[in-house]
């Protein structure tokens, strides 16, 4: 009888497990690039149960060089992407209704690297030299920047050689470019590690000149918003994420590992990740200042022909972060 008691409440609990899983929302997450601590905060968010506490079963999608998060969420395959606001704005003006919910990340990671034995010291230099950049999305702050300067970017005498740079530093190391494009957490450790000790570097950082255009913002398709159902995911979504955020934060070593868990690669590296992505996080609230800021910035290299409008929208943050 005992043993017929403990079968029956087993029965039970696995019941009501499987009417919870059933009663979840399912929520799929595109990320802009690979499994690595860029992304923590949603990794601690579905490790730590946060997702699960708002009702919600979250499948987090890694990305890669070959995966444009506008062209997934835009073909269905996701419900909400991390994306840099000039790609998806880019996005928008072409017909993917995509519109900021949430900005995570509220300064920009992005740099530009050359050896200070190089012939590259201060921006002046720049003219005539060969410089890495990132496309797929990513060169619309560097475009802006050289815009700002008063440089061409189709080579020649008066302008800049543009490099389409590899995700890494080899066109450093293998002298292919005067200076690249790093991101604060990722690739100006990896020039590190490569033999470049930071007093060896001049390093230009977009957000200390000014030159910072949003990224890793959270985007959704604006005519799915229209569905209250939807929206009400999306409130959840966003505060177990931002709650994933600031304990990724706080604890960035076992943040470090819950994505290593994910099928993020060396550990150090992704320890050393997090350490430097927690000091771009935010409080999830776009800034419409920033906001102008790129959008302007776009605008002046014609990367968009027209300001965008409805293009973002505090509502859900608003609703979120109470």
């Amino acid at each position: 009888m005992k043993r017929l008691m403990v079968t029956l409440m087993a029965s039970a609990f696995a019941l009501a497990a499987a009417q919870a899983a059933m009663a979840a929302d399912k929520v799929t997450l595109q990320l802009k690039w690979v499994a690595q601590g860029q992304f923590g905060g949603y990794y601690v968010a579905k490790d730590k149960g946060y997702y699960k506490d708002e009702g919600l079963d979250v499948d987090i999608k890694p990305g890669g060089p070959d995966i444009a998060p506008e062209q997934v969420i835009a073909g269905g395959g996701a419900d909400v992407i991390v994306d840099w606001m000039g790609g998806a704005l880019v996005a928008r003006e072409k017909g993917v209704p995509l519109i900021n919910i949430a900005q995570p990340y509220d300064k920009s990671g992005l740099e530009m690297i050359c050896p200070k034995d190089g012939p590259v010291k201060t921006e002046a230099d720049f003219k005539g030299h060969t410089l890495g950049v990132w496309f797929y999305g990513n060169e619309y702050p560097f475009f802006a920047w050289m815009h700002k300067l008063g440089l061409k970017t189709d080579g020649g005498k008066d302008g800049v050689n543009v490099l389409k740079q590899s995700f890494d530093v080899q066109p450093l190391v293998q002298k292919q470019a005067d200076c690249i494009s790093v991101m604060t957490y990722n690739e100006y450790w990896q020039a590190v590690d490569a033999g470049f000790k930071p007093e060896d570097l001049i390093v230009f950082n977009y957000t200390k000149l000014g030159n910072d255009l949003l990224e890793d913002g959270l985007y959704v398709n604006e005519t799915k918003l229209k569905d209250p159902k939807f929206k009400a995911d999306m409130v959840k979504f966003v505060r177990a994420s931002m709650k994933g955020w600031k304990y990724a934060a706080e604890h960035p070593d076992e943040a470090a590992e819950i994505v290593m868990d994910n099928g993020g690669q060396d550990e150090n590296h992704q320890k050393r990740m997090m350490g430097e992505v927690a000091k771009l996080i935010g409080n999830g609230k776009l800034d419409p200042k920033l906001y102008d800021r790129t959008v302007d910035a776009l605008l002046n290299q014609k990367i968009i022909s027209k300001k965008p409008t409805g293009a973002y929208t505090h509502e859900i943050t608003d609703a979120a972060l109470k």
